[in-house]
């Protein structure tokens, strides 16, 4: 197997983690989430482990019933400056709004981030859910955009984003002291973009990186995201329950990637997993068990609510089968929304079940080392996933999943034993993207 083609891990790392209970259980660090040492020790923990790229999702709204996490939290690309200086190979990514952030000032923070890290940034690219972050910006809530209308915002952002990186070619600042001639005034480009949303002049005031520029993901999974994706992103941060879906999803998306003229090699579909692993099925059982219990009703209630736009869902009778909720969350977490709605439907679910479901969700990646190494390699191979997001779920996940599958991975031979380059595209086996005005030139 060639290594562009071995299996591709990142880690979520998220201080006292996704669950809302969790931070309770007496294992966990519970000021994680603001505590650089433990993001530190995470991170050296993941590039031992030889993986990818660490993941730093955020949000920009929170209210009383937000998760712990959520509250209090580090800014990412704060975050991933401090922890490019204490890693070396790893990549960096970091979650920034397009509804809620301006292009050029987005362009040159993670362009700075890939400078930083030495060509390992990466940008999460969201078009943001939550219809109250409005009110954080300056906007009435009337003016948070639907969500066609963010994916149309998100799709223009993302070429004046790229525009801006092409700013300078590659061999633009030549800094002869001798001459006294700084840059190459013909290799510096106005970008003079005017589109429906932003009208950006250029150029951008930092070079291009030695990845050229930073990874771009993409994390929705509705249709718009799908598009969004197959067109733009470099890689996809999506989640599936089982193997079939993942497979239908990966299909999809590689397909719409062929059809807007891309090789779909070119798109890494990454799945985010919260394996829990125990010496025996017992074992892990027993630690999935622990931080379930944690989760009251009530809370589970105020989880669920989130993806349904902070909806109260303490009106209703808990035991009877999860209400109809209209139109309640379609300009919010879409995908997520639609599955919880069908699954309540097609399973006969109660408003309990799905609180607690959601709060604490079961992940088919639990059990021995050998049980989750053959599920991540059955799932890859079988085109469900080119690898995978690893979060977190129960205390010290990520270092029994370092100490204990990724050794079974490699004797497999679908997960590398060393980096194979120095840049987050390399190692994602990602081509280098050419500068656009370079690229004119050769063909004139």
């Amino acid at each position: 197997m060639s290594e562009r083609g071995k299996l591709k891990l990142g880690a979520l790392i998220h201080g006292v983690g996704g669950s809302i209970s969790g931070w309770r259980h007496p294992d966990i660090q519970a000021d994680a989430s603001v505590s650089i040492e433990f993001y530190t020790e995470q991170a050296r923990k993941a590039e031992e482990g030889k993986f990818d790229l660490l993941f730093i999702a955020d949000g920009l709204y929170i209210n009383e019933k937000s998760i712990p996490h959520f509250l209090n939290r580090f800014e990412p690309l704060t975050l991933l400056s401090a922890l490019a200086a204490v890693t070396t190979r790893i990549g960096l990514v970091g979650t920034v709004s397009t509804s809620y952030s301006e292009p050029f000032t987005v362009a040159r923070q993670f362009a700075s981030l890939d400078h930083i890290s030495h060509g390992r940034g990466g940008w999460n690219l969201v078009t943001t859910p939550l219809e109250n972050t409005a009110l954080n910006y300056n906007k009435t809530i009337e003016e948070h955009p639907d969500h066609a209308k963010r994916y149309r915002i998100a799709s223009e952002y993302i070429q004046v984003t790229k525009g801006l990186w092409d700013s300078w070619e590659d061999d633009a600042f030549i800094r002869d002291k001798e001459s006294g001639k700084f840059f190459e005034p013909s290799k510096m480009h106005q970008l003079n973009h005017k589109g429906e949303f932003f009208s950006v002049q250029g150029p951008l005031n930092i070079a291009r990186s030695k990845q050229g520029r930073p990874v771009i993901f993409q994390a929705g999974s509705s249709e718009d995201g799908k598009n969004l994706a197959a067109k733009d992103a470099d890689a996809i941060f999506t989640g599936h329950p089982t193997l079939e879906e993942a497979q239908k999803f990966y299909q999809d998306v590689k397909n719409r990637a062929s059809a807007f003229g891309r090789n779909p090699d070119d798109i890494v579909i990454l799945p985010g997993i919260a394996p829990i692993i125990g010496a025996t099925d017992e074992a892990a059982e027993n630690k999935y068990q622990e931080l379930a219990n944690l989760v009251s009703v009530e809370k589970a209630l105020d989880y669920l609510g989130r993806y349904f736009d902070h909806h109260d869902f303490t009106q209703y009778d808990v035991d009877a089968p999860f209400p109809d909720l209209g139109d309640i969350g379609k300009n919010s977490f879409r995908s997520t929304t639609d599955r919880i709605k069908q699954e309540a439907k097609e399973k006969h679910l109660t408003l309990r079940q799905v609180a607690l479901n959601e709060s604490t969700p079961r992940t088919p990646f639990i059990g021995t080392p050998e049980k989750v190494a053959d599920l991540m390699q059955q799932w890859f191979e079988e085109k469900g996933a080119d690898g995978f997001i690893f979060a977190s779920s129960v205390p010290n996940a990520l270092n029994d999943f370092v100490l204990h599958v990724v050794p079974i991975l490699q004797q497999r031979g679908i997960y590398r034993t060393e980096y194979e380059a120095d840049t987050l595209r390399g190692n994602l086996g990602l081509p280098f993207p050419e500068n656009r005005y370079a690229k004119e030139k050769i063909k004139q």
